[in-house]
């Protein structure tokens, strides 16, 4: 019948929700023990005194069949938990009682392993979302280094590509930080393999890993594969020539970098479609990362986006060999508020005698377009890859939210910002009522010339 008049529609039907004071009750159960069964013992260490609680076999039964086994015909349960997990076991415990619990940043991995070694699937997913989204966070000591190391050992994929983007993206702040010391061997390997880091230039990259180098002392073999995976025709001649003297990295590991360091300098000396004739022009060590120097692009502060079109320009360099460093390529930017789509622009109608159907600003998107102001016959084989970075301030950090890359081939960035509410002044893509973007142009160099010759 109580169906029947839900179905129905009948005004007499109510909701009564008295959860809040459920949740409060069972709180208040864990609190004082009362009708508990089990008696829960934790040590941090075998002679550490014991966190007592006494609890009830079915609510942590609900909640985790390791425990649902664990339990079963035990009246005292002693159990072993490292000194970071066992300082969390009240929290976890209540979280097992109210399915809710407050979190730090520290805490972070040790809920996720209290978690996860009871198989409490809900409280697994809800740290990890809650480590996704603090990894612009701020710590004294830095934590998504830790975090991606945590992430690569349980196996936690989308965690480790979060991390990994997160570093990727704000690099130049992680390479001054304190943070920088704890990375591993292997996450920096996988750093260095990325086009798409943002940083000042090659050479802070190689300055940053010379002193990790130098502060962890890795096997030779190591360090070699850390060396040869810098790109070192994005570095100047000048430059390379004080590395080469000065760098105690390249002294002790000069003859594995050798090599690369001489076609360093070809690569600078003879012009591009030249060199192309010899070499393969189109492997990564020749592809600019996202460099913020002035040579590859130019920050653009656009005051109230919400309103009026706006445009700039800007120069970059032909392209990264020395053979080029003269030679520059105007950029002209435009950016439209509220462009709209040809399916959504006005068109006539017969039914108001031709007036204009008007249409909806909130129909329409950012647009930001991005031409050269000369023709692209000066550009002696080589294209371009534009990049356009958006940043926002997070936790009171101003850091790299979204990343678009085009080819030249389209001088348009596709969906750039698709799902951004420019006219809100709240809108989290909004610095103080500013979109704060840079743009980037990576000179390619093409490989006219295929085949080696």
């Amino acid at each position: 019948a109580a169906q029947r008049a839900e179905l129905s529609g009948d005004a007499t039907a109510a909701t009564i929700n008295h959860s809040l004071t459920l949740l409060q009750r069972l709180q208040e159960l864990l609190q004082s023990g009362n009708g508990s069964d089990t008696v829960l013992q934790v040590r941090a260490a075998p002679a550490a005194d014991a966190k007592v609680f006494h609890v009830h076999q079915l609510l942590l039964g609900l909640q985790s069949d390791v425990f649902e086994g664990l339990l079963r015909n035990q009246s005292v349960l002693t159990l072993h938990e490292p000194p970071e997990s066992a300082a969390l076991f009240d929290k976890f415990i209540r979280y097992l009682y109210c399915g809710g619990v407050s979190i730090l940043l520290h805490q972070a991995i040790p809920m996720h392993q209290l978690a996860t070694k009871y198989r409490v699937r809900a409280l697994q997913r809800g740290v990890a979302d809650y480590m996704r989204s603090h990894l612009a966070s701020e710590s004294s000591q830095g934590h998504v280094v830790g975090w991606y190391q945590y992430a690569a050992r349980v196996g936690d994929r989308a965690l480790q590509e979060s991390c990994l983007q997160f570093l990727a993206w704000n690099l130049s702040a992680v390479l001054a930080s304190a943070e920088w010391a704890s990375v591993s061997a292997e996450l920096l390997l996988l750093l260095l393999e990325r086009s798409d880091l943002v940083l000042h230039s090659e050479l802070e990259l190689y300055t940053a890993v010379e002193g990790w180098l130098a502060r962890r002392q890795p096997e030779a073999a190591v360090a070699e594969r850390v060396l040869r995976a810098i790109r070192y025709p994005m570095i100047a001649p000048a430059q390379l020539f004080r590395l080469q003297a000065q760098s105690a990295a390249l002294a002790r590991h000069r003859a594995a970098v050798h090599d690369l360091l001489f076609q360093a300098f070809q690569f600078h000396a003879a012009s591009p479609l030249h060199f192309a004739k010899y070499f393969d022009v189109n492997c990564s060590m020749f592809l600019p990362r996202n460099y913020l120097a002035p040579a590859w692009g130019a920050p653009w502060v656009i005051n109230n986006p919400a309103r009026d079109d706006r445009s700039t320009s800007f120069q970059t360099q032909l392209g990264p060999s020395s053979h080029d460093a003269g030679k520059r390529v105007t950029w002209n930017v435009l950016f439209s508020p509220r462009w709209l789509p040809v399916s959504l622009r006005p068109v006539y109608s017969d039914s108001v005698s031709g007036a204009l159907q008007p249409a909806r600003i909130e129909d329409g998107r950012p647009r930001l377009v991005i031409t050269p102001a000369t023709s692209s016959s000066d550009f002696a084989g080589v294209s371009f890859q534009k990049t356009v970075l958006v940043g926002v301030r997070q936790q009171g950090r101003l850091l790299l939210k979204h990343a678009y890359s085009f080819h030249q081939s389209s001088d348009e960035v596709p969906d750039f910002l698709a799902h951004a509410d420019l006219q809100r002044r709240t809108s989290e893509y909004l610095i103080d009522n500013s979109l704060h973007l840079h743009i980037i142009v990576k000179p390619v160099y093409h490989a006219l010339i295929k085949a080696k010759k």
